[in-house]
């Protein structure tokens, strides 16, 4: 079998072209490649409410994610439409953005999870629909 040599200038670019695209592929919270695609957001649950968003009192040491979690509590229904796309898709329970508020604290320290809440409460409070909502949070974070 006749052996391929490989000179140093085509193993060069060959490297620099798989170190770019590793580089430059989309990242989620964790440096993980986003999970899903623009049209994966879940379909809100009949019924949910906030009751289960972090208390003031639990955020007291988290204060840059205080009105994060004010805006996601007054439209739990809203945000249980919408994906998160920090990488939070592939935890073991995680539902929707609605999820990241809750018991597991994800949203207390992630800037996308904020991030997205404080869009969708200021979108809808403009009238805004779901949908729209939806559209305007994969614009800007997917």
């Amino acid at each position: 079998m006749k052996s391929k040599k490989q000179s140093r200038r085509s193993f060069v670019a060959a490297f620099s072209t798989v170190a770019v695209s590793v580089a430059f592929r989309p990242i989620g919270h964790c440096g993980e490649a986003k999970p899903g695609t623009r049209s994966d957001h879940p379909t809100p649950r009949p019924g949910v409410d906030a009751s289960h968003v972090l208390s003031e009192e639990v955020l007291a040491n988290y204060p840059d994610a205080k009105s994060a979690y004010e805006g996601i509590r007054q439209i739990p229904q809203i945000a249980d439409g919408i994906r998160c796309h920090c990488g939070c898709k592939d935890i073991p329970g995680y539902y929707s953005l609605l999820t990241c508020y809750e018991e597991g604290m994800m949203a207390t320290m992630c800037e996308i999870c904020q991030g997205q809440g404080r869009l969708a409460f200021r979108l809808h409070n403009s009238g805004r629909t779901l949908d729209q909502i939806r559209a305007a949070i994969d614009a800007r974070y997917a």
